[in-house]
């Protein structure tokens, strides 16, 4: 039972966040049965697969796997990445009906636009990495090849490789929604993010040679660039944050001035 303000007892927030889970659990995994069969029947492998068979010019290609359940794991495991994929939008719905009532009217307004962002921010580095950076780190691993060695890709291997690669790009373009977390609780800055922008493109060269190996200019069209632009569109995100409550504090800063002619008023 909530009080007159609208709080609730620590016990009733504790049983809320129970069934959240639950519910948020049960969607992941109706999504995720769902997914299997989609995986399944569209043979998501072969999509994995395709830039693999491209780079090593054999459309033929088959992956081995040592164990009889590896195909039946590996098909669960993409199942599981869609279901994740396939429930966010309820994932996010049982996020926000728990966490709305704590938040202030602004932030409200700026988070869910902010969780879809990153959605599609997480998707757009996925389709990077597959279209661009995946093909071009193949060639690159591809180069050391000599007669001496003969490659045979097993399947859990070569496919943790690439789902690996293809969420470690997803992940690091979520850098903007991340700052904007971090302004709106009030850890960083416009100027602290500006004057800190040095020190962000070394970093963001350390993290890019480590995502995608290759030569200078694979590893700036690939991920520099891309992540210098999401650390300047971080940067603007952060000065809206800041702008928005500048208003409202001036706002209520002039609510509370005496009208014109009171007793007190120059």
């Amino acid at each position: 039972m909530q009080n007159p303000r609208g709080e609730m007892p620590f016990l009733d927030h504790l049983e809320e966040l129970r069934w959240r889970i639950l519910w948020a659990m049960l969607a992941l995994v109706i999504c995720a049965i769902i997914s299997f069969g989609l995986v399944y029947y569209f043979q998501a492998l072969e999509i994995l697969i395709a830039p693999i068979r491209d780079a090593y010019e054999s459309p033929d290609l088959q992956l081995i796997y040592l164990s009889p359940a590896d195909p039946f794991f590996v098909t669960l495991r993409l199942a599981i990445y869609g279901g994740i994929i396939l429930s966010f939008p309820i994932l996010v719905y049982q996020i926000w009906s728990f966490l709305s009532p704590a938040l202030e009217k602004e932030e409200r307004r700026a988070i869910v636009p902010a969780l879809y962002l990153g959605l599609l921010l997480f998707i757009g580095g996925v389709c990077l990495a597959y279209f661009a950076a995946l093909p071009v780190t193949l060639e690159f691993f591809k180069a050391f090849l000599s007669d001496s060695l003969e490659g045979t890709l097993e399947i859990n291997a070569t496919l943790g490789f690439v789902v690996k690669m293809l969420i470690a790009f997803g992940a690091v373009f979520e850098l903007p929604i991340v700052i904007l977390a971090l302004s709106l609780m009030g850890l960083v800055t416009r100027q602290f993010l500006r004057a800190k922008r040095r020190h962000a493109i070394v970093l963001i060269t350390v993290l890019a040679s480590f995502i995608t190996p290759g030569d200078a200019i694979t590893l700036t069209v690939m991920m520099m660039f891309p992540l210098i632009l999401l650390y300047e569109f971080g940067i603007f995100l952060s000065a809206g944050v800041y702008r928005r409550r500048a208003k409202k504090e001036a706002e209520y800063e002039k609510s509370l001035a005496p009208p014109d002619g009171s007793v007190g008023k120059d």
